[in-house]
This record gives structure tokens, sequence and C-alpha cells, in this order.
């Protein structure tokens, strides 16, 4: 059974004006959303499965997305966590900046659902009009609208 994004979407799970200075703080922060949603029960887990990935891989796609993830057997259901820094958080050591996270959980038996749901995710950030809407949408329903109304969804 296919996983579709409207279901991953929740407006509790959305920090549309991140604190975080730097990419581990960025990545607790948005954590920590999924913990008081209910979605995490080890979080210093978790934390440390996507900390752990993104040493040996950088999640930075391009155009100031990144996609950290853990696939783990830590969460039975797919768990997505957005965060958007308007000032940007520094993710590589190139340089690259993040605007928009999307922090991934991934149940170790639905990696082939990671791979539509990360595809997906990445053609709509990837379209520099809606990545615009997305880094400018004013309200948490306004950044949802705009990922659902993304074509080909």
């Amino acid at each position: 059974m296919a996983i579709a994004l409207a279901d991953l979407l929740d407006k509790k799970q959305i920090a549309l004006n991140l604190h975080a200075p730097t990419q581990p703080q960025a990545i607790d922060e948005i954590v920590q959303l999924l913990v008081a949603n209910g979605k995490i029960d080890n979080p210093a887990k978790f934390l440390e499965q996507v900390r752990e990935r993104e040493k040996t891989n950088s999640t930075f796609a391009a155009d100031g997305v990144a996609f950290p993830h853990a696939r783990t057997d830590l969460v039975d259901q797919f768990i997505l966590g957005i965060g958007r820094s308007t000032a940007g958080i520094p993710w590589t050591g190139k340089g690259e900046v993040a605007h928009l996270i999307f922090l991934i959980g991934v149940p170790q038996q639905l990696v082939n659902d990671y791979l539509i749901v990360i595809g997906t995710i990445a053609r709509v950030t990837k379209d520099r009009a809606l990545r615009t809407l997305l880094l400018h949408a004013e309200t948490v329903d306004e950044f949802i609208e705009t990922m659902l109304a993304a074509p080909s969804l």
C-alpha cells in the first residue's frame, strides 16, 4: 500500500520558524515536534540514527532543501517533520544552506515507500515557483495547501 503525502502532513509537525542555528540543533528541534505529537518514543536513539546517517552521506539535495532521515525499527509507521528557516542553516562543509528540512522516519519494512515519498517531496521542492511559495507561506495551513496543490501528487 503506497503512502500518500497528504497522510503524512500534520500541522503539529511543521515549524515555519526554526530557531536552531546549526544542523544538529535543527534536526533536534524537528524531532521534538515529532516527540510532542507522540510519533517517537526514543528520541535520543532516533536522533543518533539520523545524525549518523547525515555524517555518512549528506542529505542536502539542492536549492536549500535537505532530507535528513533514518530507516529504523524505532518507528512503526512513516513519520514526517518539517522545518523552515528563513535565515538558512549551514548544512554541509561546502557552504550549502538549508531553508526547508524534511525529516523522515522510515520503518525498515517500508523502504520502497520511502523512495516514493522522497521523490514526491523532491519534485515539489525542485519547482522554483512552488519552493518560493513554501518559503513564503504565512501559515502552516498555507504551507500544506501548497504541498498538496503541486501537480502529480
